[in-house]
């Protein structure tokens, strides 16, 4: 990050990465939403043509449903909302545009209702999801894959234990009365053990194209996601 007298005078465009600190099964460490939201971001920095800066990462979100695992700490959607659109409020007082760029799905809402505030109130804000098609869902392939490309020493492959593979589609009504731990004790929601640092090294060149692609075309929706 720069310095204030380096950014007076300017007006840079940033990109906020958002993730959270919660459990990821017991091969993989909090902030691995934060830690891929991170590399993101610094992947799309190097690819946009404008003047952008990757800001300090928000390193807690709404990760209720991992409550019962112990090291979670949620701040709940209301709070994040409110944290984000405060954020958005004093960064545009000398950035010209805004991108959140998630690593946690239950911030969408936060973010959706932030910053679709952020931009009535005349804000050019936007946000981008950490995206790659086929992935399961909870400190499985992706996640352990993604780790074993950003953070290998930090992947305790002797830990790694098989969760619950069945779809999320048909885990969510378990999940919103129980949480993770009511369809995997384990917190694991996929299979960590056929992860690879070359598919990893795969995701996240394919998160940071989505990224870039959505940045470039510029196309907020009305909940502020960069189409």
């Amino acid at each position: 990050m720069a310095t204030s007298s380096q950014l007076s005078g300017t007006s840079p465009s940033v990109l906020v990465p958002v993730g959270s600190t919660e459990q990821h099964g017991p091969h993989l460490p909090l902030d691995t939403d934060t830690r891929i939201a991170t590399a993101v971001a610094r992947g799309a920095r190097t690819r946009l043509a404008r003047d952008w800066l990757v800001a300090p990462a928000i390193a807690y979100g709404a990760s209720g449903e991992h409550q019962s695992f112990a090291g979670t700490i949620s701040i709940g959607t209301e709070a994040l909302t409110m944290l984000l659109v405060e954020y958005g409020r004093s960064a545009a007082g000398w950035a010209e545009r805004l991108v959140f760029v998630n690593g946690h799905g239950g911030n969408v809402a936060a973010l959706s209702a932030a910053v679709a505030r952020l931009r009535s109130e005349g804000r050019d804000a936007g946000w981008c999801p950490c995206l790659a098609g086929g992935g399961d869902a909870h400190a499985g392939h992706t996640e352990t894959s993604l780790l074993l490309h950003i953070s290998p020493g930090d992947v305790l492959t002797d830990r790694w234990r098989t969760g619950n593979r069945a779809p999320l589609s048909e885990l969510l009504p378990s999940m919103r009365r129980g949480g993770v731990a009511a369809v995997s004790p384990v917190g694991v929601l996929g299979d960590p053990t056929t992860a690879t640092a070359a598919d990893g090294e795969r995701i996240l060149a394919e998160m940071v194209d989505g990224c870039v692609r959505r940045v470039d075309r510029w196309s907020p929706g009305r909940d502020g996601m960069l189409a």
